[in-house]
């Protein structure tokens, strides 16, 4: 055996209750580790370089050659060790010839007849200045996603705004448009939409659950936090409406369960109290947390402090539904689903997410861009309806993503998982959307271990929870 070295950043050891785990950094694969290839790691994490004689001087009293070899040889096949006299592998950019689609969100409109003080929005506008997607444009979008997605037996619409309930109209046309589309094609489609409430009627709600469209609904918490931002354009408090559209809907929507999506922000930081709220009061279920941090107007962003604060309290939270899980219960943490997702299935990302890969979003003029966050922002767009995907323009910049090593990203120990970030959080904090969030870095390295932490605990006491709770859920996304 040559001398071999350890490939530090390829790796990462966190011991849980007593068990050594261990993510194979590349894949986010975890692993426990036995006797043997707990000590083989502690010695090359203590000396970086070891050969065969070091190997049999340290540990042969406790394994047998052939263990230590076969060890050595697991390790060397995952790239965590390596010649120490190779050269560091290249990163593999994976070419984009096309783009094949999965999901394409539609603006419907560019007016909201709410004044969220934290929007990100670039284009957003009042009620009566509002842009509203036709359905010409909204029918072309539809067929460009099917001649994108041939090869996809489902895809996906979404509908955004503004506030996409003021264009119920075009919703109920692309509704049904979308749907005679792919049963002639021998496809399925899924439609979501993200709302305030405020618009929501019987006949709405009905109609949405006729179609099983996913509803998300945006919403901050009890009365004082949520009414703190989230108010009308004339500057009045939204929660006792809102509240009482969340039960109607409940009451009646049954095709899928329904979550609350909450921003917080400076004030409104309370991640127990809300999501008790939320959850057990209003009963969505499940609750999601995004805190602000690149909002238009600074005095509404977290700062550092309250970031960290932040992330504290959904480990509190997050410890309570370790707790539940473990009892077979589910309380409805989104966040928390997501990071146990991501580490059951050995997520293994090259970008951050699909915008313009398996997703484009489309302005009410047809326009294509990155995702719905940069629709009305400065940023280039892709291509439109009429045209087509401008692919090597889309192509040169998903290539593009995929090399982060400037930025930092090489040696990250969650590069699979996050791969740089967000690209709108980067661009309207940074202004660079391919520069990482360095602001969430070392909290977001935190978090995977905690939920690495989370992961192990729940599969040691009650590994059904995953099968019951995980799996259902990812079916329905």
């Amino acid at each position: 055996m040559t001398a071999l070295a350890l490939i530090a950043h390829n790796a990462h050891r966190l011991d849980v209750d007593g068990l050594a785990m261990l993510m194979h950094v590349p894949t986010t694969s975890l692993f426990q580790m036995d006797a043997v290839s707990r000590d083989v790691y502690d010695l090359f994490q203590r000396v970086g370089v070891a050969d065969a004689a070091m190997l049999q001087a340290e540990l042969s009293g406790r394994f047998s050659p052939q263990d230590l070899a076969d060890c050595v040889q697991s390790f060397v096949s995952l790239d965590i060790l390596r010649d120490a006299a190779a050269p560091e592998t290249p990163i593999r950019i994976q070419r984009v010839e096309d783009i094949a689609l999965s999901t394409i969100v539609l603006n419907v409109n560019t007016g909201c007849n709410l004044a969220c003080t934290y929007c990100y929005k670039e284009d957003l506008t009042t009620p009566a200045k509002g842009e509203r997607m036709d359905f010409g444009t909204a029918r072309k979008s539809i067929n460009l996603l099917l001649d994108q997605a041939q090869a996809r037996g489902a895809v996906n619409v979404v509908f955004f705004g503004g506030e996409p309930l003021s264009n119920m109209p075009l919703i109920r046309q692309v509704v049904d448009y979308a749907e005679a589309r792919v049963a002639e094609l021998g496809k399925s489609v899924d439609f979501s939409l993200t709302t305030n409430a405020t618009l929501l009627t019987e006949e709405i709600v009905d109609r949405l659950d006729a179609h099983r469209v996913a509803i998300t609904v945006s919403m901050d918490g009890p009365r004082a936090m949520h009414d703190k931002n989230r108010r009308t354009v004339g500057g009045r408090g939204t929660y006792d409406v809102v509240s009482a559209k969340v039960r109607m809907l409940l009451s009646r929507y049954r095709a899928r369960p329904v979550g609350a999506r909450v921003t917080l922000t400076r004030g409104v930081t309370d991640v127990m109290a809300i999501h008790d709220h939320l959850k057990d009061d209003l009963g969505f279920a499940e609750v999601g947390f995004g805190p602000a941090t690149s909002g238009p107007i600074a005095v509404f962003n977290l700062d550092n402090a309250l970031l960290r604060q932040v992330f504290e309290d959904m480990k509190t939270l997050g410890r309570r539904y370790v707790e539940a899980a473990i009892r077979g219960e589910n309380i409805g943490f989104s966040n928390m689903h997501q990071l146990l997702t991501d580490i059951a299935q050995g997520t293994k990302k090259a970008v951050p997410c699909g915008a313009g890969l398996g997703m484009l979003a489309v302005d009410k003029g047809g326009d294509l861009h990155l995702c719905h966050r940069f629709v009305g922002s400065r940023q280039p767009t892709y291509g439109n309806v009429d045209k087509g995907i401008d692919v090597p323009r889309l192509a040169a910049f998903i290539e593009g993503a995929q090399d982060r090593s400037g930025y930092g990203c090489r040696t990250c120990r969650i590069r699979s998982i996050c791969a740089g970030g967000c690209y709108h959080e980067s661009y309207a904090r940074q202004g660079d959307p391919f520069s990482p969030v360095y602001h969430y870095c070392e909290l977001l390295r935190d978090w995977v271990d905690f939920g690495i932490e989370s992961y192990t605990r729940i599969m040691q006491a009650n590994p059904s929870f995953f099968r019951r709770h995980l799996e259902p859920r990812r079916a329905l996304q």
